[in-house]
């Protein structure tokens, strides 16, 4: 294994990490809103990052990509508030399915895991410039 795939294995992370950073702030930010399709108004559905693995060319390690973005199947919420203008004949209103402590959690670990791979170029880019310095 040549030593420049660290950084192509760290830096795949580091943009699969960043890329679950920016579905989790959406669905953080969207967790009130409200879709209109069909002529009818549906909550939010939260957002998942499904990764897998990106084989480097003719070898057996590799990074991480997204393979895809899916919809979120945890069940919507219903909450009893007769008094909103969407509320259904027995009072209650559908929600976002987007878990606000869930997706604090994940983002607290995709950040550490961005961190994580940050130090491993660091250390990597280390260790090429004293294998510079022993060959001078």
């Amino acid at each position: 294994m040549s030593l420049l795939n660290i950084f192509n294995i760290a830096g795949s992370a580091m943009t699969a990490q960043s890329q679950k950073i920016n579905v989790i702030a959406s669905n953080l930010a969207n967790v009130d809103s409200i879709i209109h399709k069909n002529g009818k108004f549906y909550p939010y559905i939260a957002k998942k990052v499904i990764f897998e693995f990106d084989p480097l060319s003719n070898s057996e390690i590799g990074g991480v990509k997204i393979s895809r973005i899916i919809e979120d199947s945890s069940p919507m919420k219903l909450i009893y508030n007769p008094n909103h203008p969407m509320a259904n004949k027995k009072g209650y209103i559908l929600t976002s399915n987007v878990n606000p402590i869930s997706e604090t959690v994940n983002n607290l670990v995709a950040a550490r895991s961005y961190q994580a791979n940050v130090e491993v170029f660091k250390a990597a880019k280390s260790m090429i410039n004293k294998t510079l310095t022993i060959i001078e």
